[in-house]
């Protein structure tokens, strides 16, 4: 979650709010918190590999699982493109494409080796891109160019445009998925999970707060919308020219380590699906010694390296968040099963309703391509199915 989220995400979301950028990032966190409290319930009842898939399909029947799975590896498959081009276009800006494709190959190979290895390089990512945006806010914030008139905290242009950048930035939110997908690599998930996600949740948030404050009071929120990239172009305003260089070179660490975490997220969904015939069954196969879905991690790599080859970021980043908010709306609908008490009902339906609202909140272009990839998806599960009973009375 503390990865390129947070170097990518605020431009095109102040770009989108302008002044309301912090309320936007207040309406995404609060979505985010409903959605982790939602998945942290469901991932103690069950603690396997898939997340939502598993959830929705135990909890509201095989085709929501389904939607849900095929939502979070045709979203996520994008936002690991969007990660790759990042990592380009910080290290190597003339051969962006190039640079994805060969850390996409990279992250793959670390991922094939087993979960141990990926969580010990996730430590070490985190610990560079924390330190780097500590660096950015304090630059910030004790510089002779921060003014806090430049926040505008409460004002916008418009509920919509809030939404629109609540959208974008709940793109910097969503890691916290990828913990219930590891239910079957973790010690004790039923205890460990349900305490990692909101915890993780918090700890991002308090990242991106800091980070959003110290940035718009140098830039401003017109700025900040304008900058293409953004936490650089507050620093050398704030007259650190310096720490540009580092800057980029956390923003590209920081790509690596959502790469990382987003390729082996979407492997175990893909995972989870393969074994119930939803995709094809050479993918359920686990390497006997490593332990790990190698097939789907490989197909995975494949795919992602063909998109981070011909796609943009920008475009990925906005389909990418259409289709994870659809997975989490099936979430939030799983959980409102578990409890019949009103009480215990609120937190899903305003994950629920937070989900649908932001998603269709979000660019044209990303709300058509989004759900027409879901439609394909359902119609594809459609036929699976009829094809499946007319074998069966054969």
């Amino acid at each position: 979650m503390v990865g390129a989220g947070i170097f990518a995400a605020l431009a095109p979301a102040a770009h989108a709010a302008g002044s309301g950028l912090l309320l936007g990032l207040a309406v995404a966190a609060l979505v985010a918190y409903c959605n982790a409290m939602s998945s942290a319930r469901l991932a103690a009842l069950y603690p396997a590999s898939g997340g939502t898939y598993v959830y929705g399909r135990e909890r509201l029947g095989e085709f929501w699982g389904y939607l849900a799975g095929w939502s979070f590896v045709v979203g996520k498959t994008a936002s690991c493109a969007a990660m790759a081009l990042t990592v380009g276009t910080y290290v190597w800006p003339g051969q962006a494409h190039a640079v994805a494709v060969a850390a996409v190959v990279a992250l793959t190979a670390v991922n094939y080796g087993g979960v141990q290895k990926s969580a010990w390089l996730t430590r070490v990512i985190v610990a560079v891109v924390l330190a780097v945006l500590a660096a950015v806010v304090v630059v910030c914030l004790v510089s002779g160019e921060a003014d806090a008139g430049r926040l505008d905290i409460g004002a916008s242009d418009g509920a919509g445009s809030v939404l629109q950048a609540a959208g974008l930035l709940f793109f910097a939110f969503a890691g916290y998925a990828r913990i219930a997908t590891l239910g079957e690599e973790v010690r004790d998930p039923a205890r460990t999970i349900p305490r990692a996600i909101p915890l993780a949740l918090g700890i991002a948030l308090v990242v991106y707060v800091g980070v959003a404050v110290a940035v718009l009071s140098v830039l401003g929120s017109e700025g900040l919308g304008d900058a293409a990239a953004p936490l650089a172009d507050a620093v050398r305003a704030a007259g650190m020219p310096w720490l540009v260089p580092v800057v980029r070179i956390g923003a590209a660490v920081a790509a690596l380590g959502s790469l990382l975490a987003l390729i082996l997220g979407v492997s175990r969904t893909t995972l989870a699906m393969a074994r119930d015939r939803n995709l094809p069954g050479a993918l359920a196969a686990v390497h006997p010694r490593f332990q790990v879905p190698h097939r789907a991690e490989l197909a995975v790599g494949a795919v992602v390296a063909v998109l981070a080859a011909t796609v943009d970021v920008r475009g990925a980043i906005g389909f990418s968040s259409f289709g994870v908010l659809a997975y989490y709306a099936v979430a939030n609908a799983s959980a409102w099963t578990l409890d019949s008490a009103p009480t215990a009902r609120v937190v899903p339906v305003v994950g629920l309703v937070g989900c649908a609202v932001l998603a269709f909140s979000l660019p044209g272009v990303s709300v058509v391509v989004g759900a027409g990839v879901l439609v394909v998806g359902a119609v594809a599960y459609g036929v699976r199915r009829v094809v499946r009973a007319r074998a069966g009375r054969a």
